[in-house]
């Protein structure tokens, strides 16, 4: 049935992931990681995405991006199959659609910081060199980076430095997606706080959908609209964190509920009387 004039379409999920299987192994050696999970991430989301060890997170996240295949399902990326990424029509493959910020910001030791940003660009050979050079020191203001740090190779720069500039890198391509590896970790509190006012930034303005793993419960309840926790080999629980933070499960119980859940937890207006 067609909707009513005043009724808004319904969007299709930007990342949807139907009756997956991770598998590693063979016969008696066969390890099931994810065992028909189904889950969706939709338009302009802030999703967390928790679990314990092995549990398969950052699997998760490389199988969205098209790095790893999982051994049976489907994984769609604004209607894509991950599997035919690298191949769509725009001419920039996966990096057009999706941005990875790695776990420890994974740059090029050899590059400098504009040269780590340019990157993505450049292997196109689609545009001039200051066309290219403009866009990153774009990419450099808009992490909250001045263009001194332009020439410095990674070594040269702090924790939260080689965040923004792996940050950079992920939007240069100006990705609808965002899928980010613990963002905060290594960082002190203060540059945590920071970087998650940065991502927020950048959440309003662009209107990103974001994707994170995390076990910091402070970032966690700052920047997420929406929790999934993957346990059991699937996803066992989703919503909003406030919401999920009080189900009754083991795992649930045991992050979410313990001294620095409920410390994060108060910190959170929502939480507070």
């Amino acid at each position: 049935m067609p909707s009513s004039p005043d009724q808004a379409p319904v969007q299709a999920p930007i990342v949807d992931i139907r009756g997956l299987w991770t598998i590693f192994g063979q016969g008696s050696q066969e390890v099931v990681i994810h065992r028909d999970l189904n889950f969706s991430v939709q338009r302009g989301e802030m999703l967390s995405l928790v679990g314990g060890s092995g549990t398969g997170k950052t699997l998760l996240l490389r199988q969205m991006l098209g790095l790893e295949t999982p051994a049976r399902g489907s994984i769609t990326v604004m209607g894509v199959p991950t599997s035919e990424l690298a191949t769509v029509d725009d001419g920039h493959g996966a990096a057009s659609r999706v941005g990875m910020l790695f776990q420890q910001g994974a740059l090029f030791s050899a590059f400098s910081v504009l040269d780590n940003i340019a990157f993505a660009l450049r292997e196109l050979h689609a545009l001039p060199e200051d066309l290219i050079q403009e866009a990153a020191y774009v990419k450099l203001q808009m992490v909250g980076l001045g263009p001194e740090h332009a020439d410095k190779r990674p070594a040269d720069l702090s924790g939260g430095m080689i965040k923004r500039v792996a940050l950079a890198r992920a939007l240069i391509m100006d990705p609808p997606l965002l899928l980010l590896d613990e963002p905060t970790a290594g960082l002190d509190p203060r540059a945590s706080d920071e970087f998650c006012e940065l991502l927020q930034s950048l959440h309003d303005e662009l209107g990103l959908t974001m994707v994170m793993v995390t076990h910091d419960l402070d970032s966690l309840f700052a920047l997420s609209s929406r929790v999934a926790v993957l346990a059991e080999q699937k996803i066992v629980a989703h919503g909003p964190p406030r919401e999920v933070a009080l189900l009754p499960h083991p795992f649930i119980r045991e992050f979410f509920q313990g001294e620095r859940g409920r410390r994060a937890m108060l910190a959170e207006p929502a939480f507070k009387e």
